[in-house]
């Protein structure tokens, strides 16, 4: 389920922004694991047990962490 954009991007995030969001949510364990592969595709993975998705590209990244920031965000607010 994609998340609408509240505020449109004006361009296409960057391969540098993709990778400080996956380092941010790997370092808070949101994720087990994001890894760019050389083809320029993302491999992330929820778990260690879970299967690899693999996400194409930057934008694929970002939209990631949004839907990640989201659901934490979402259900956070429902817990207090």
């Amino acid at each position: 389920m994609a998340i609408p954009a509240r505020n449109p991007r004006t361009r296409t995030p960057s391969t540098a922004e993709a990778g400080a969001w996956a380092e941010v949510l790997v370092r808070h364990q949101l994720l087990h694991a994001a890894v760019l592969a050389p083809s320029g595709q993302w491999l992330t993975q929820d778990q260690p047990e879970s299967e690899v998705r693999v996400l194409d590209g930057p934008a694929a990244m970002v939209e990631l962490a949004a839907e990640i920031q989201h659901r934490t965000r979402t259900t956070r607010d429902r817990t207090r």
